[in-house]
């Protein structure tokens, strides 16, 4: 359905129907959500990195998954991929990828700035609060508790989001190629808040070569997420993706840095 200047004169098919008749699902639709949730999670993870106190990021994370399901009918949830996988084999490929992309990218940073601040695993690590000389046990059970969070939260909400509605509403204008570029870049930038720019006990600063491998790098592995999501045939695929990029990330900064 073309999209309106105004409100859309016929439902979207897409839409429920409260909704359908003030927008259409479409790049504006896209374009709203992004600034809407990008920009305030943009602020609200920087609050975090000098409060010590991330849960806040949690309730966004939230907000990210429910978002297609309150604006989405059973049309436009499965339009985003909210299906059954029709490529069950790639959705393992989809968590091994993931994986050996975030170790790969552990080595990248430990290869160029070593235990510094300027190694993006380095600075994210602070956010985890691991206790000074943990192991055994103990660690073991941290890192399992973390893994699990960071292996369901933002892998599900951030890939509804960013793969589901966002993409899939740029798609419809702008075809998937178009769309996978614009999800890719919003995913890059809003993660700037979370390394790049960077809080010490000096004060807030840019670290602006770190920065810029740090955003290509999420920049990158969103393709990669996409590409699950298609070959898998469905937003699992994306999710797992992400999954295994995260626990790769949390193994990496418990057990290697």
């Amino acid at each position: 359905m073309p999209e309106m200047s105004g409100a859309a004169t016929v439902p979207d098919k897409y839409l429920r129907k409260y909704w359908s008749r003030f927008m259409a699902f479409g790049w504006k639709l896209g374009l709203a959500l992004i600034l809407l949730v990008c920009v305030s999670r943009f602020v609200l993870v920087l609050q975090a990195n000098t409060s010590g106190n991330y849960a806040v990021i949690g309730i966004v994370m939230l907000l990210s998954a429910i978002i297609p399901f309150i604006l989405l009918n059973r049309n436009g949830q499965r339009e985003i991929g909210w299906k059954r996988a029709t490529n069950r084999p790639w959705l393992l490929i989809a968590l091994l990828s993931g994986l050996g992309f975030s170790i790969g990218l552990f080595f990248i940073g430990e290869f160029l700035y070593g235990s510094s601040i300027e190694n993006w695993y380095v600075y994210i690590a602070r956010s985890y609060k691991i206790p000074a000389g943990m192991g055994g046990n103990d660690k073991l059970l941290f890192f399992a508790i973390i893994a699990l969070t960071g292996m369901t939260f933002s892998p599900v909400g951030e890939e509804l989001f960013f793969r589901g509605v966002v993409h899939s509403s740029f798609a419809r204008s702008a075809g998937d190629r178009k769309a996978s570029i614009v999800d890719a870049s919003a995913f890059a930038l809003v993660h700037l808040s979370h390394f790049g720019i960077v809080y010490t006990d000096t004060g807030w600063s840019f670290l602006p070569l770190p920065a810029f491998i740090w955003v290509s790098s999420m920049f990158l592995v969103s393709l990669l997420f996409f590409t699950c999501r298609q070959r898998s045939g469905s937003i699992l695929g994306a999710i797992l993706c992400h999954a295994g990029f995260n626990l790769g990330m949390i193994w990496s900064i418990f057990y290697l840095l």
